[in-house]
Protein backbone atom coordinates (compact mmCIF):
# COMPACT_ATOMS: atom_id res chain seq x y z
CA UNK A 1 0.00 0.00 0.00
CA UNK A 2 1.17 3.69 -0.88
CA UNK A 3 1.84 6.13 2.05
CA UNK A 4 -0.45 8.43 2.61
CA UNK A 5 1.25 12.16 0.95
CA UNK A 6 1.96 14.67 3.11
CA UNK A 7 0.05 18.07 2.22
CA UNK A 8 1.63 20.89 2.10
CA UNK A 9 2.95 23.60 4.85
CA UNK A 10 0.13 26.15 5.19
CA UNK A 11 1.18 29.57 5.55
CA UNK A 12 1.43 30.95 9.26
CA UNK A 13 -1.03 33.58 8.03
CA UNK A 14 -3.98 35.37 9.25
CA UNK A 15 -7.57 34.99 6.80
CA UNK A 16 -8.66 38.12 8.65
CA UNK A 17 -5.88 40.55 7.98
CA UNK A 18 -7.00 40.29 3.66
CA UNK A 19 -10.14 41.97 4.55
CA UNK A 20 -11.04 45.18 3.37
CA UNK A 21 -7.80 44.86 0.91
CA UNK A 22 -8.48 45.45 -2.65
CA UNK A 23 -8.99 42.40 -4.21
CA UNK A 24 -5.66 42.58 -6.76
CA UNK A 25 -3.28 43.66 -3.82
CA UNK A 26 -4.42 40.88 -1.53
CA UNK A 27 -4.08 38.33 -3.92
CA UNK A 28 -0.29 39.50 -4.36
CA UNK A 29 0.33 39.57 -0.77
CA UNK A 30 -1.05 36.25 -0.38
CA UNK A 31 1.29 34.93 -3.09
CA UNK A 32 4.15 36.46 -1.67
CA UNK A 33 3.24 34.77 1.39
CA UNK A 34 3.75 31.32 0.62
CA UNK A 35 -0.20 30.02 -0.32
CA UNK A 36 0.18 27.92 -3.16
CA UNK A 37 -3.49 28.69 -4.77
CA UNK A 38 -5.68 32.25 -4.15
CA UNK A 39 -9.38 31.91 -5.10
CA UNK A 40 -11.24 34.93 -5.56
CA UNK A 41 -15.02 34.94 -5.45
CA UNK A 42 -18.23 37.09 -5.61
CA UNK A 43 -20.29 36.61 -3.11
CA UNK A 44 -22.65 33.89 -3.22
CA UNK A 45 -20.62 31.79 -5.57
CA UNK A 46 -21.72 28.10 -5.91
CA UNK A 47 -18.21 26.31 -4.62
CA UNK A 48 -16.95 22.80 -4.11
CA UNK A 49 -15.89 22.96 0.29
CA UNK A 50 -13.50 20.13 -0.01
CA UNK A 51 -10.40 21.29 2.37
CA UNK A 52 -7.38 22.19 0.23
CA UNK A 53 -4.19 22.62 2.00
CA UNK A 54 -2.23 25.64 1.30
CA UNK A 55 -5.26 27.31 -0.71
CA UNK A 56 -6.36 31.00 0.85
CA UNK A 57 -9.80 31.77 -0.59
CA UNK A 58 -11.79 35.65 -0.39
CA UNK A 59 -14.66 36.58 -1.11
CA UNK A 60 -15.23 40.02 -3.05
CA UNK A 61 -17.15 42.71 -3.63
CA UNK A 62 -16.92 45.69 -5.68
CA UNK A 63 -13.17 45.18 -5.35
CA UNK A 64 -12.44 44.52 -1.92
CA UNK A 65 -11.78 41.77 0.27
CA UNK A 66 -14.88 40.84 1.85
CA UNK A 67 -14.71 37.70 3.52
CA UNK A 68 -11.48 35.46 3.23
CA UNK A 69 -10.98 32.04 4.63
CA UNK A 70 -8.57 28.61 4.11
CA UNK A 71 -8.81 25.59 2.17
Amino acid sequence: MAPNPTPPAEPQDSPDAYVGLDSGAAERRARERGWSTVRSLPPGAIITMEYRAGRLNFEVRDGRVTRAWKG
